[in-house]
């Protein structure tokens, strides 16, 4: 007996565990506490519900099949972001409207023809709740759809709910350039530095306000908020299942280096889209793996080890779709995170297009539209072309990076 009680111990205390070994309680999203009380919220009502594959429930179930079981809630509407209801479609992928294969209910999509519900789409609605995995990053197309949903809501008079969920990586750091308005756009919606430390639901609070000034229009928001969550936990110590919230975000680890890495879409350079681990290795046929990891050396690099990659990119179904150097034979590193805390992916993203900048100027090339969008201003491709430092780079932010902290504080809600 008392084998069996010191196992069960053991066990407890290691699958409640984040990865460095602190035990956290058991984090509640805001759709199980939605869940545990509604007829505090939608009992009686019609609701429209944008969300996902996402939107699981901490018991495996999803938001949607759980809330159509509940007598006296109807569900009129689902509304899909990039992806699709179901996470299926690969990156940038137009999709249509159809019905949700499972449940039968019409779906609308927010990644075709609109990227904001319409007033036909609300029309048989009383309550629009929005449900979806974000992973931290201003350029995640999520958080776009998120703004779009409370700004319809409001112009169309419709409350809205939003079921918060963690920050996958967490919510002290903040990091990389503010959006300048005159570069917004579905991958930078509105002024967020590139890593905002915010949930979703602190975002849509953010995101209210800045409508209701915009548009003069009041909104009827609800953020139900989680119970558990706490600023400086990542994912792994929430214990919640990973659910992979676009098909290349597979990981966790992906999600740390995302903010970063992401960046080097707008080069010439291979993200790593088309192998199993995207974002965590880089390159392209022109790099020698060794000369990169020296040069790259040659920076304060807290928190990560550089290893030398190389890999071919191809199509994977539902993942990649013709990506960069398809078939080719790409060098460069792989990214080891040793201690997260101290890793700063958005000047790590700046340090490797900098140095490959410098180490191949007959090679690299930036793709200038997109480098724009994500960055949010022309800074990056100006100052890597000047052979600006990465440090110099990272000190442009300051100003941006001090009206944003003082902005975010009033809408933050967990400690």
């Amino acid at each position: 007996m008392k084998s069996f009680i010191f196992l069960f111990v053991i066990l407890f205390f290691a699958f409640n565990s984040g990865c460095n070994g602190q035990y956290n309680d058991f984090v509640r999203t805001g759709a199980d506490m939605l869940l545990s009380a509604p007829n505090r919220y939608v009992k009686g009502a019609k609701l429209g519900i944008v969300t996902n594959h996402t939107a699981i429930l901490r018991d495996g179930s999803h938001l949607v099949d759980s809330l159509i079981k509940i007598d006296g809630v109807s569900i009129t509407a689902l509304f899909g972001p990039e992806h699709g209801i179901r996470g299926d479609n690969a990156d940038g992928k137009i999709i249509s409207h159809g019905k949700d294969q499972k449940t039968g209910i019409p779906v609308f999509s927010l990644y075709g023809e609109n990227r904001k519900p319409t007033p036909e789409m609300l029309g048989n609605i009383d309550i629009l709740i929005f449900d979806i995995q974000d992973v931290g990053a201003r350029f995640y197309t999520y958080i776009s759809t998120l703004y779009y949903a409370i700004e319809a809501a409001s112009e169309n008079h419709k409350k809205i709910i939003i079921l918060d969920r963690p920050n996958p990586i967490g919510g002290i750091q903040v990091e990389g350039s503010v959006l300048e308005d005159a570069h917004r756009s579905f991958v930078g919606i509105t002024k967020l530095p590139i890593r905002h430390g915010m949930t979703v639901g602190e975002l849509s609070l953010y995101f209210k306000d800045e409508i209701e000034i915009k548009t003069g229009n009041k909104t009827e928001l609800i953020v139900i908020r989680m119970e558990g969550w706490k600023r400086d936990y990542y994912f792994d110590q929430c214990g919640l299942p990973w659910v992979k919230p676009s098909p290349n975000m597979t990981d966790l680890e992906t999600a740390i280096v995302y903010p970063g890495l992401c960046l080097i879409e707008g080069t010439n350079i291979s993200e790593g889209r088309g192998t199993n681990t995207p974002f965590l290795k880089i390159g392209a046929p022109y790099i020698k793996s060794s000369d990169l990891i020296s040069s790259l050396n040659n920076f304060k690099n807290d928190g990560l080890e550089y290893l030398p990659a190389e890999f071919i990119p191809e199509e994977i179904p539902g993942m990649a779709v013709n990506p960069k150097y398809k078939s080719q034979r790409c060098y460069g590193i792989e990214i080891v995170i040793k201690d997260r805390k101290q890793f700063r992916p958005v000047e790590l993203g700046v340090k490797i297009i900098s140095t490959i900048a410098k180490l191949y100027p007959n090679d690299f090339l930036f793709r200038e539209n997109s480098i724009v969008r994500l960055y949010g201003s022309r800074g990056l491709s100006d100052s890597v072309r000047e052979q600006d430092s990465p440090e110099s780079i990272f000190k442009s932010w300051d100003q941006g990076l001090i009206y944003f902290n003082e902005l975010r504080r009033k809408y933050l809600i967990y400690e």
